[in-house]
């Protein structure tokens, strides 16, 4: 999962800027009219500068534009207004993540789970910034417990089975993205990376099925074409290979 975005409004005599303008806000970012929501944040701050959740909320719009740097500078100032507000450390671990500052997207996990040790959404953020680390041991324990916090969760469930794949240890990883379909029966790329892990075992018949799912679910996924082609290459269907891997290349998949 890797981004909770979580808009906010707190019910209070004071401290929370204009809520008129914070609910027009968090409409706003509903609709993706992210500019406008930012404009109503604003509002809401020059009203009341001490909002935490006004700039809690207009992080969350910068964000969502991809402008973590003022996103970062948003979610610190609600910090320091509110020095135990844990989406916000949440959501700055996001924004440091995404510009590949890991360590200090640890941090902010870590941080929020201090502050909220059943947290099982930080826990599950920690876990994926561990992986992108190659910390894979330290990844599938913190989906082990974001699983134990929130035993519902289908996207902890389909990351520690990505981390059990990259290790090569297939038959945890079926396990998990089998409960993550079970949990989600949608999930488009829990049926491609089970897939993957079938195509591990040597099992490519099961590895097609499930990336023609994951294209039915997702019919312009590049990458469940060209690994569907993959798979059907290695059990000598050179034509239906060929035919995929015309439509990942179509679909924008690049090697």
């Amino acid at each position: 999962m890797k981004r909770l975005i979580l808009f906010l409004l707190l019910l209070c005599l004071a401290g929370c800027g204009s809520e008129a303008d914070i609910y027009r806000g968090i409409a706003y970012d509903e609709n993706g009219e992210y500019e406008k929501a930012i404009a109503e944040y604003t509002e809401a701050i020059g009203l009341n500068p001490n909002s935490a959740t006004a700039y809690y909320n207009r992080g969350n719009a910068y964000d969502e534009k991809g402008e973590y740097e003022k996103a970062i500078a948003d979610y610190t100032e609600a910090i320091r207004l509110k020095p135990n507000y844990v989406h916000a450390y949440d959501n700055r671990g996001n924004a440091y993540d995404e510009k590949g500052e890991h360590e200090k997207a640890i941090a902010d996990y870590t941080e929020a789970i201090r502050l909220k040790p059943n947290d099982a959404v930080a826990y599950e953020n920690r876990g994926t910034t561990y992986g992108q680390k190659g910390e894979s041991e330290k990844a599938i324990a913190d989906y082990t417990e974001a699983i134990r916090l929130n035993p519902n969760s289908a996207v902890a469930y389909e990351n520690r089975g990505t981390t059990y794949g990259q290790k090569g240890e297939s038959e945890k990883a079926i396990t998990d993205f089998t409960e993550a379909i079970r949990l989600k029966p949608n999930y488009a790329e829990a049926y491609n990376n089970r897939g993957l892990a079938y195509g591990q075992k040597g099992e490519y018949e099961k590895a097609i099925a499930d990336f023609t799912e994951a294209l039915r679910l997702k019919p312009n996924s590049a990458l469940a074409y060209n690994n569907r082609g993959n798979a059907y290459q290695k059990i000598g269907k050179k034509t239906k290979a060929d035919a995929d891997f015309a439509k990942a290349k179509e679909f924008g998949y690049k090697q």
